[in-house]
């Protein structure tokens, strides 16, 4: 499967972490399990484009796991195993939901061997394996929100927000930070009507708090760009939830919609300032996403 490369003694005598050396060798079974998962998705998806998506991030896969095997051999002296550490569902739509779920978590794993590794080799490639895993979760997700019978809810309005920027033929900057910030005023709404309805449930209210940060970094971009504040209609096209569990699937697809919304601003061609905003605001919608989908789970 890989080949040995030459033996670095200095890089040997600089590794002494022995739960570091572990950790090591959990990432190349993820890698190794994620190959696998994804050769059975990449057969079972629906469309061409789908399936040359789910190659493109096997292949990611594939180098991921012979540079971690690299890692190991100059760590230990010795070569890797390979092992399937989690199985993959055998339902395509199952499938990508693990894929994503995995591949988050997969983010937070590598950011964390790279923090604790003090050899800059170690560091900066499980930091360039986390970026890659977190954009191979954005795929996953899209794949969710792309394939109709995966969509636990029914999207609200087409020309506000999320769906909106989703929607529109084109974008201008004025354009995204409008529906950026709207979006946001509807996720307020959104929660503001669960805690009433429901109470102080932790996860809203503290997603709903993350919110107001949101919307806080997007201000001082209007002023920036002279970009006129729009009014909150947010509240009329929020419904109530019939249930708990309800309400965390509307948390699931309003986070999809945030998600998605980012992602096409910022496959344009947009000033730094703007896409450092819009990278850190997707971002957190991917971990609020998470908490949603552990709360329907959990319902």
């Amino acid at each position: 499967m890989y080949s040995n490369p030459p033996y670095d003694h200095d890089f040997y005598r600089s590794v002494s972490d022995t739960q570091l050396i572990t950790d090591i060798q959990q990432a190349i079974n993820a890698e190794y399990s994620a190959i696998a998962c994804y050769e059975k998705l990449a057969k079972m998806a629906p469309t061409q484009d789908e399936r040359d998506k789910i190659r493109e991030i096997q292949n990611d896969e594939k180098r991921h796991l012979e540079e971690f095997s690299s890692i190991f051999y100059q760590v230990t002296g010795k070569s890797p195993s390979y092992q399937i550490s989690e199985q993959c569902p055998d339902n395509y739509k199952t499938g990508i939901e693990f894929a994503f779920k995995d591949e988050q978590e997969t983010v937070d794993f590598y950011l964390n061997i790279s923090d604790r590794a003090e050899h800059p080799t170690i560091k900066d490639r499980f930091r360039r394996a986390a970026s890659d895993e977190q954009n191979h979760a954005v795929w996953f997700l899209f794949f969710q929100s792309n394939n109709p019978s995966i969509q636990p809810v029914q999207r609200q309005i087409e020309d506000y927000g999320a769906i909106g920027a989703l929607n529109a033929p084109s974008l201008s900057l004025s354009q995204m930070l409008t529906y950026a910030l709207q979006d946001e005023y509807l996720a307020q709404a959104r929660y503001n009507n669960i805690i009433g309805t429901f109470g102080n449930i932790p996860t809203f209210v503290q997603i709903r708090e993350a919110e107001l940060r949101h919307i806080s970094a997007l201000l001082p971009l209007f002023e920036r760009y002279q970009v006129s504040l729009p009014n909150d209609i947010s509240a009329s096209f929020v419904t109530t939830p019939e249930n708990l569990k309800a309400a965390y699937a509307a948390g699931v697809q309003g986070e999809i919609d945030n998600i998605a919304m980012y992602e096409r601003f910022l496959s344009l061609n947009i000033s730094n300032d703007v896409r450092t905003v819009f990278t850190q605001l997707r971002n957190a919608s991917l971990n609020h996403l998470a908490a949603f989908e552990r709360g329907l789970a959990r319902n």
